[in-house]
């Protein structure tokens, strides 16, 4: 689980106006730095197949998220996946 400041630091740093916390891009750095802990925890925990179902369930929605936004705008999806470092 990612803790409540690190949650808080991806809101701000990916929110488009000061109230914005649901929007794709927020949603997508989330599942980010979920994705990652998750990750991390299967690299020691490599028979604990909950958590990788868990994983790819995330993974999915957020490669459905980034679709949203690469349909929506291609720049602003362009940017995200540099700024969180994820590949095409």
């Amino acid at each position: 689980m990612i803790t409540t400041e690190k949650k808080q630091a991806i809101i701000t740093d990916l929110q488009k106006a000061k109230n914005d916390t649901g929007s794709s891009a927020v949603q997508v750095g989330i599942l980010t730095a979920r994705i990652n802990e998750l990750t991390e925890h299967l690299k020691v925990n490599k028979k604990d197949f909950m958590a990788r179902r868990g994983l790819l369930q995330m993974v999915g929605q957020r490669k459905r998220n980034l679709k949203y936004i690469a349909d929506k705008d291609s720049a602003a999806y362009l940017a995200l996946i540099k700024k969180l470092g994820i590949r095409r």
